[in-house]
């Protein structure tokens, strides 16, 4: 069955149909302001949307949390983006504003979409236990057993989410995401404000300061998911995100920090794609 999918990210919405081999139509695609105001936001998705040969069908749509999967209600609050989004019924307004209407609207956390699409499409195509984290803003997290998410039990992080954990007493996104990495630079440095690709940069030229920074969160990262890794029994993990440019810099730490040589690490070539593939598959 042929699946129209969304995918709604801090800065940007993607839409595209997905077609049972995996392939994808043409996406569309704009940017989002994640402070923009409710309406402004629904509508900028609806438009995305609307430009896709969308099927009469059930949509699939991977968002990022906190949301209510179920209901399809936002719950964005002091998270730093969609507030204007929380207590709206977002899966109301997309099943009366989608065109043709569907028959059902069917919404999946980013990274587990994520990790849909990479276990449908990727490198771990048919593999039984894959983890994947998202590195952006912040980290995403999905833990897959035979296609299915885990999201309890003693071998995966509560609610299967890495950003949850806390590392050297502090909540691990205080030490590995974008604010953390860029506030580390600074205090440093001096007041520079530079995004994190230019830190990366900086360390591919050289620069001591900006490569530790980047090998401290890293390896904190892979300390902090170790256990998890092993006592999921994990096959491969993938890894995705903006963040992922910079792989030739992050794998080594990250790896270290894990403390294993043997596991298969891969970076996805494209986030969007294999969210958009891992929406339709939870639509399905």
């Amino acid at each position: 069955m042929t699946i129209p999918a969304i995918e709604i990210g801090g800065s940007h919405v993607s839409a595209a149909v997905v077609h049972p081999s995996g392939a994808l139509g043409p996406i569309s695609r704009a940017k989002l302001d994640g402070s923009a105001d409710a309406a402004t936001l629904l509508d900028a998705i609806l438009t995305v949307a609307a430009r896709i040969k969308a099927p009469h069908a059930r949509w699939g749509v991977a968002i990022p949390g906190p949301f209510d999967y179920e209901t399809g209600m936002g719950r964005f609050h002091d998270v730093g983006k969609f507030e204007q989004l929380n207590g709206i019924d977002v899966g109301a307004a997309l099943r009366a504003g989608l065109q043709p209407p569907p028959t059902g609207v069917h919404f999946v956390n980013d990274a587990i979409a994520f990790a849909l699409g990479e276990w449908a499409s990727g490198p771990a195509q048919g593999g039984r236990r894959l983890a994947a984290l998202t590195l952006g803003t912040g980290i995403g997290s999905a833990f897959l057993d035979g296609g299915r998410p885990v999201t309890t039990g003693p071998w995966v992080p509560p609610q299967g989410r890495v950003d949850l954990l806390t590392a050297q007493g502090r909540p691990l996104e205080d030490l590995v995401s974008t604010r953390a990495i860029l506030a580390a630079y600074r205090d440093q440095h001096g007041p520079a404000v530079l995004g994190v690709a230019g830190i990366a940069r900086r360390a591919e030229a050289g620069d001591p300061l900006a490569g530790r920074v980047l090998v401290d969160a890293y390896r904190t990262l892979g300390a902090a998911l170790a256990p998890y890794i092993h006592a999921f029994q994990t096959e491969i993990l993938v890894i995705g995100g903006g963040i992922s440019a910079a792989w030739p810099l992050i794998e080594p730490p990250l790896r270290a920090g894990l403390g294993t040589q043997n596991l298969p690490i891969v970076r996805a070539p494209d986030t969007e794609t294999s969210a958009l593939r891992g929406a339709a598959v939870a639509a399905r």
